[in-house]
């Protein structure tokens, strides 16, 4: 049985990938901030995916303290690892002339450290495997400027920086990397927006092409998968 760990998993993408990968047989460990969505989720999945061996814990990423309590959770309760999704992130729109103090510090706290001090602390694993696969959620806000996009944009080009360095690094490591750029999707970030869940990309849609990709030969990487809504981008 194959194991994952995947950050962010109690809403939206995260939730979406969780449950595809249970689906497909896999036993997972994941975080959240929230306690109540995690107990929740936790006796749910075991409940529907009693086979499964799924671990359940309480964490923010944005503080490396607890990227390393987290890491080493998981880490206790699996012997190997191969798959890291590092799907933690946040999003608040602005501009960079007169956004709040502090805004691109949250950013690259949440969206950005989360996923470098994460891997760093699993990847010692993953060399002693020489296999493993890292999903990066990163953005097409990844890819381009975009209207009010300011620090969450910086953030996201920083991540695809890290995802293609990584990449760089691992490649003959046996351990693949994999850049995820989706367009509009709909989560909870969405709810109460006013756009039709139909104009937009269903998070399942997400949750498939990661499965897809981790799903390969060992001698083939998807290197960045990139998503948008079959309209266009909003």
């Amino acid at each position: 049985m194959q194991n994952a760990i995947i950050t962010g998993a109690t809403q939206g993408i995260g939730k979406a990938i969780a449950e595809r990968f249970l689906k497909e047989g896999l036993s997972i460990a994941f975080c959240a901030r929230n306690e109540e969505k995690v107990e929740d989720l936790t006796a749910k999945w075991k409940s529907i995916y009693p086979k499964a061996q799924i671990f359940g814990f309480v964490a923010d990423l944005s503080k490396p303290e607890e990227v390393k309590t987290f890491a080493e959770k998981c880490l206790g309760v699996f012997d190997n690892i191969d798959i890291l999704v590092n799907n933690t992130g946040t999003y608040l729109p602005g501009l960079i002339a007169n956004e709040p103090d502090g805004l691109l510090t949250k950013m690259i706290e949440t969206n950005l450290y989360s996923a470098y001090n994460l891997t760093r602390a699993i990847l010692p694993t993953l060399l002693t495997q020489h296999s493993g696969h890292i999903f990066n959620m990163c953005s097409i806000a990844s890819l381009r400027a975009y209207p009010n996009g300011g620090a969450y944009s910086i953030s996201k080009y920083a991540l695809m920086g890290f995802s293609e360095n990584l990449r760089e690094e691992l490649k003959d490591k046996g351990i693949k990397v994999t850049a995820v750029c989706p367009g509009a999707t709909y989560t909870p970030s969405w709810e109460g927006s006013g756009v039709s869940p139909d104009r937009i990309m269903e998070a399942s849609d997400i949750a498939a092409m990661v499965w897809s990709a981790s799903q390969l030969s060992a001698g083939a990487n998807v290197e960045t998968i990139i998503l948008r809504p079959q309209l266009g981008d909003l």
